[in-house]
């Protein structure tokens, strides 16, 4: 299958000389995690959730509100593209490799759609996957958080491991879950209602069990890749916690569904 006949040609896009202020009201509108990012209808970067919230976290930038930053001082502007008539799973493989979320799609110079994981998950519904459990695919290697721990750790643990979620962990116990949008939000609710002088030291009173996601929704080992794609298609979320016996033993994610879609395609 040719990746045009996957990806989305509703595009959304935002200028390079906006601020991050306008993304964000962009991101929520469409409730979407990334938006390619023009000049003049010319493609010249990528920002997501994770940029923003990573960008807002960061001591350099931790006084200036949302809407004195431009879009152009935290894209990834090295963007990779593909051709609309390559391979589903060379363009899986390229994602994997590079470690990113969703690419744009291009016919000749121009972009015309923009492919991501959740795209991916689509593909992952009928036979095939059915017969495909969780714990063969799920990630066993755990990072995990405590309610009690501060704010820009859960931020500082997600940029070592290079994820876009934590389960929280309390006792043994799975009490939530903090993603890049719960930092993101954390973030931007904290510059409102904070003055600017004490932002500072007060940030680091805010802790994750402040701002995580409570009662989160789990699935088990035995559950099929099938019917996780489908709980994350209605829901939205990228990542679900693996529960056995009361336990969290891991958590399944788009990017191991995508992993899957390319062994199989492959």
């Amino acid at each position: 299958m040719q990746i045009k006949n996957l990806m989305s040609e509703d595009l959304i896009t935002v200028d390079k000389d906006q601020n991050l202020s306008d993304a964000l009201k962009l991101l929520r509108k469409h409730n979407i995690s990334r938006l390619p990012v023009t000049n003049h209808k010319e493609l010249v970067g990528i920002i997501s959730e994770r940029d923003i919230a990573n960008k807002l976290g960061s001591s350099k930038y931790e006084h200036m509100p949302a809407s004195r930053l431009h879009i152009s001082s935290v894209m990834v502007k090295d963007v990779l593209t593909v051709p609309e008539t390559m391979q589903l799973d060379d363009v899986a493989r390229l994602m994997l490799d590079n470690g990113i979320g969703s690419v744009p799609v291009m016919r000749d110079d121009e972009m015309v759609g923009i492919v991501s994981k959740a795209d991916f998950v689509t593909l992952a519904v009928g036979i095939a996957f059915d017969k495909i459990a969780v714990k063969e695919i799920m990630t066993k290697d755990l990072v995990v958080v405590s309610p009690t721990e501060r704010l820009v750790h859960a931020r500082r643990l997600m940029l070592e491991a290079n994820v876009g979620r934590l389960p929280v962990v309390d006792d043994g116990k799975i009490v939530g879950m903090i993603t890049s949008k719960d930092l993101l939000r954390a973030f931007i609710d904290f510059r409102k209602k904070v003055p600017e002088k004490y932002q500072k030291s007060q940030i680091k009173d805010v802790f994750v069990g402040d701002i995580m996601s409570k009662n989160p929704q789990y699935v088990s080992k035995e559950m099929s890749i099938s019917e996780v794609s489908k709980i994350m298609m209605e829901t939205g979320f990228n990542g679900l916690p693996v529960m056995d016996e009361g336990k969290v033993i891991g958590i399944i994610t788009q990017t191991d569904i995508l992993r899957l879609i390319e062994k199989l395609e492959s």
